[in-house]
């Protein structure tokens, strides 16, 4: 759990969770006593860093400050999520559907592996990667630790710019 002890300068990542958490901050677990999450009552919203069709809920903890999280990420069939880096350390886990991930700085269907659910993936910080929700809608449960960021390798393939 090394991978999980380092912590980078996270100036992006602010800006990137503070909106989207300030808009809709729904029921999120705190870490500091028991408690539990139903499917049924999670809060879906959209993510300004994503594709307008994906979906995003916040589970267990604050994405945007420093300490763990736990967040689902839904993209239903066709969506692709263009190359981008994460400054923080993630732990993937497929909930459902086939989660397809490629490795690299440009978008190539030749790189996709495909997982299915109940696979668990380590994605290092800062790496160059990209989805697609090639077979149908995913679901993925990601955690890691804060805050939690995102940044297009290229500009213009960032949902924010437009």
């Amino acid at each position: 759990m090394q991978f999980l002890k380092q912590l980078v300068p996270f100036a992006i990542a602010a800006a990137f969770v503070g909106t989207a958490c300030a808009q809709n901050p729904g029921p999120s677990l705190p870490l500091k006593q028991f408690g539990a999450v139903l499917p049924e009552s999670m809060q879906w919203q959209s993510f300004p860093a994503f594709p307008p069709e994906a979906r995003l809920a916040i589970v267990v903890g604050d994405p945007s400050k420093a300490g763990p999280y736990v967040v689902r990420v839904k993209l239903p069939a066709g969506v692709q999520l263009m190359p981008h880096t994460h400054p923080e350390d993630r732990v993937y886990t497929v909930v459902s559907g086939v989660f397809y991930i490629g490795l690299g700085t440009s978008f190539d269907p030749d790189k996709l592996q495909a997982y299915p659910p109940g696979a668990v993936l380590v994605l290092p910080a800062n790496t160059p990667h990209f989805h697609w929700a090639k077979s149908g809608d995913y679901m993925t449960q990601v955690s890691g630790v804060g805050p939690l960021g995102m940044k297009y390798i290229s500009d213009e393939d960032d949902p924010r710019h437009h």
